[in-house]
């Protein structure tokens, strides 16, 4: 990538220029590229409407390695002229199910190189899986789309990966969760590099949140199931139909016929939680749904999913979930008198 000292082509009092790179690999979701480029174009839009001193403008380009070639192209750019070294470099989601695998590291090799030159490298969902293969995330905290999370876990195991955040900003290095977070990236991006004004108008022409948000309040419980140890699932499936009773671990490792301690052992080896920790998700995924689709009170709920003390379960429902029950609802239920109650309402945490 050819560089210059000198801002392109800009006067000492007009607006500042700085690069943003969108890397385009094989598999990755054209769309959130697409989305990322009207996005940072319309800030620009708003910059300048602004005409604020010493304000940024983005000049955004695409990267791309063609078949057969050692070198990565210039693909798109909002700009004519040579190119800076670039302030950011986003690896949009991939379509891939697992995140693109980099067979020959020549796309790693280059995102390192970014990296070395002074580029804050930015993932959203699976492209996390390609920002892990350069080794940049070793030791640090990173998110990935929810159900993502356990596969990028197994492959990197160095890398701390925090599924319930949608953004972890780490200075150099930025992580986005969900398919659709490159909306919270870019803005993110652009309250950094333009104003928080202008990261503002943007998400208001957007009809976006710009306040942060959680993709606890989104995910799902999983289980894992596919693991080796029957007995481990056997319990699980149990476990799946009488969630409500009281399933101490007592209880759990005398189904199971083993010492509590083997039992503890065991389940936490093939599911990745304690029966405690795997008994409160099962309970609270189910919480959800009742909150989603009845209207049945939040006492009755969590009656209805083995809680007895109501306290407990609305502290450990905003616990996994990041929100008290009764905005969960407002939020999230499909009711017609909820719907009603929605309208206008902001996204709360109290």
């Amino acid at each position: 990538m050819a560089r210059t000292d000198k801002l392109r082509g800009k006067s000492d009092t007009g607006p500042k220029s700085v690069e943003i790179g969108v890397l385009v690999y094989p598999g990755a979701q054209t769309s959130a590229v697409g989305g990322l480029t009207d996005l940072f174009v319309t800030a620009n839009r708003l910059s300048r409407e602004r005409n604020a001193v010493g304000s940024r403008i983005l000049r955004i380009t695409h990267w791309a390695l063609p078949r057969g070639c050692a070198q990565f192209e210039c693909v798109y750019d909002t700009q004519s002229g040579n190119h800076e070294a670039p302030v950011a470099l986003i690896l949009p989601p991939s379509l891939e199910v697992d995140g693109y695998q980099d067979s020959d590291g020549l796309h790693e090799r280059w995102i390192c190189e970014q990296h070395a030159s002074g580029a804050v490298v930015c993932s959203i969902c699976a492209g996390a899986f390609l920002l892990g293969g350069t080794g940049l995330l070793s030791g640090r905290p990173a998110t990935t789309h929810w159900i993502h999370a356990a596969g990028l876990a197994e492959r990197f195991p160095d890398i701390q990966v925090t599924p319930d955040k949608l953004i972890i900003d780490d200075g150099d290095i930025i992580t986005a969760g969900g398919v659709m977070a490159w909306i919270d990236l870019g803005l993110r991006l652009i309250h950094r590099w333009i104003s928080p004004a202008v990261m503002m108008a943007t998400a208001r022409f957007f009809l976006v949140d710009a306040a942060g948000r959680e993709q606890r309040f989104y995910s799902t419980f999983a289980p894992r199931m596919n693991h080796v140890d029957e007995t481990v699932r056997e319990i699980q499936h149990w476990l799946q139909t009488h969630y409500a009773t009281n399933a101490t671990v007592t209880t759990l490792a005398g189904r199971a016929r083993l010492g509590e301690r083997t039992f503890l052992r065991r389940f936490r080896s093939a599911t990745g939680l304690t029966p405690t920790e795997y008994l409160q998700q099962l309970r609270v995924e189910k919480a959800r749904e009742a909150l989603e689709f009845s209207m049945q009170t939040v006492s009755e709920i969590a009656w209805m999913v083995g809680y007895r003390d109501e306290g407990a379960f609305r502290r450990i429902f905003r616990r996994i979930t990041g929100l008290a029950p009764a905005y969960y609802r407002k939020r999230f239920s499909v009711s017609e008198s909820s719907q009603q109650h929605q309208r206008g309402f902001s996204l709360g945490l109290h």
